[in-house]
């Protein structure tokens, strides 16, 4: 695959967290350059994050490995083992059934950004480690979000009106 031309693929902030919980990455973008590569085995992402905002909810993967990397300013990856400043060049990984809720916050005042490599497998269960909530994924594009014990979310945790 040639070079990719990094200023054609655009950043794109989006969330399938439901109702009020999509809230919770406001301030952050992802490009997505391995789909823009063609690569269909695993995921690559550059991460932007705003003053203030965090990758994610803290979770965890059940199948699926994932790596980061900090690229530009100051990243605090908050896990279950505390509060770990990472500067560019720093470096995480988190083995697929790890329970080790993780996500990267940025508690500056200047944009940072990190690396997100990740396996892509047919199906996916993540688990949030803060809130009683898990995400069942059966492909791509079809994803449930529930309670850990698989019961539906209810309006409050989510904030939904409907």
């Amino acid at each position: 695959m040639p070079k990719l031309d990094l200023a054609s693929i655009p950043f794109a902030a989006f969330t399938s967290y439901p109702g009020k919980l999509a809230r919770a990455v406001d301030g952050r973008s992802l490009q997505r350059l391995g789909d823009a590569g063609g690569l269909t085995q695993f995921g690559v992402n550059m991460v932007m994050l705003k003053a203030g905002a965090r990758s994610s909810l803290r979770h965890y993967h059940m199948e699926q490995d994932e790596f980061v990397m900090v690229t530009q300013g100051v990243c605090t990856l908050i896990d279950d083992h505390g509060s770990h400043e990472m500067l560019p060049g720093d470096c995480a990984a988190f083995p697929a059934g790890e329970a080790n809720g993780h996500h990267l916050v940025n508690n500056t005042d200047a944009p940072a950004a990190f690396l997100v490599v990740g396996t892509r497998t047919p199906t996916e269960t993540a688990v949030y480690s803060d809130i009683d909530m898990k995400v069942t994924s059966v492909n791509e594009t079809d994803s449930k979000f529930t309670r850990k014990d698989g019961s539906p979310l209810t309006a409050d945790q989510i904030g939904d009106t409907k």
